[in-house]
């Protein structure tokens, strides 16, 4: 038992090493390709960036429908968007002291994260996903592609140099170890996990969400740390946007949802929350570090109360 411990410890610290490398090589050629096609920073995180973190969770939940533990779908996506807001954007502000939006959030993401948020709310109230609804959340994501896409503002387009080929071959190259990485640590956390005895919804809501989340919140903060916070809020809008619209859309046509009714009276009102508070805090324009404080702290409560009894019932 201790060598399995120890073995599945190597892989999680292993894993996060890749993590670090491949998104710091993700992140500089992104935006250098984004850059040379006249899109903004922003723009390149809502976009480029935050779906390619966001291939762990599609292939998470991909994976979990073919193997017939479908509940876990549901669980990692609302895990990793209040993650995504609670945890990566809180580090960020708290690292940075305070990140300055220089993009009007609520033009177009932010009521869309919010449109994403309750409708995901709506659909599965009745504790289904039809086809219908997996299609009607795709060609949402379409919709804010196009919208965000057309929002750009690229006059500064003649000022940045041509890609070189290296940056191609190094962002396929990052967005392949980065969703290896995380895939390889998200293994470590459910072994240890289950070595533990912590039920398997609750795996869902935490160890398999905080593993999937782990490129938003690396990319984030090394985006910070280059002094791009706008890439670190468009990567955290976008991947949870993605999150709810792919990774509960795509999985639908790969066979049958199940969701419990236990995630609908506790992490789904509290993700409408975090969403909710998100926007609230983004009027200003400004994160301080005191708000990327109460961010976390509300983290911390998330994962308190997942591991009360009253919901480590959850597929225990």
């Amino acid at each position: 038992m201790n060598i399995e411990i120890l073995t599945y410890a190597g892989l999680f610290v292993g894993s996060i090493a890749v993590l670090l490398k491949a998104s710091d090589w993700f992140i500089d050629s992104a935006e250098e390709i984004g850059l040379s096609l006249g899109i903004s920073p922003y723009i390149i995180g809502v976009t480029i960036i935050a779906f390619g973190t966001s291939l762990p969770e599609l292939a998470t939940s991909v994976a979990s429908v073919l193997a017939g533990e479908s509940e876990i779908v549901l669980g990692n996506v609302v895990g990793s968007n209040i993650t995504n807001i609670a945890l990566v954007i809180g580090l960020v502000a708290i690292y940075v002291k305070e990140i300055r939006l220089d993009t009007d959030i609520w033009k177009i993401d932010m009521p869309f994260l919010y449109f994403t948020a309750f409708f995901l709310w709506f659909i599965i109230r009745d504790q289904d996903v039809s086809y219908f609804e997996g299609g009607l959340l795709l060609l949402a994501l379409l919709v804010f592609l196009v919208f965000s896409l057309k929002s750009d503002d690229n006059e500064e387009r003649e000022k940045h140099p041509k890609a070189s080929i290296k940056s191609y071959f190094l962002m396929i190259v990052g967005a392949g170890l980065v969703w290896l990485g995380a895939s390889y640590t998200v293994v470590a956390i459910q072994k240890l996990s289950n070595i533990a005895g912590i039920g398997s919804g609750v795996i869902a809501l935490s160890a398999v969400a905080l593993g999937t989340s782990l490129p938003e919140v690396i990319v984030s903060l090394n985006a910070a740390k280059k002094g791009k916070t706008g890439i670190a809020i468009g990567n955290v809008l976008g991947s949870n946007i993605f999150n709810t619209l792919a990774v509960i859309g795509i999985p639908t046509f790969v066979g049958d949802l199940v969701i419990k009714p236990e995630i609908l009276s506790f992490s789904l009102p509290l993700m409408l929350a975090m969403t909710i508070l998100f926007g609230v805090i983004c009027f200003s324009r400004t994160i301080s570090r005191w708000e990327g404080c109460i961010l976390v702290i509300f983290y911390i409560y998330f994962l308190v109360e997942l591991f009360t009894p009253a919901h480590n019932l959850m597929g225990g």
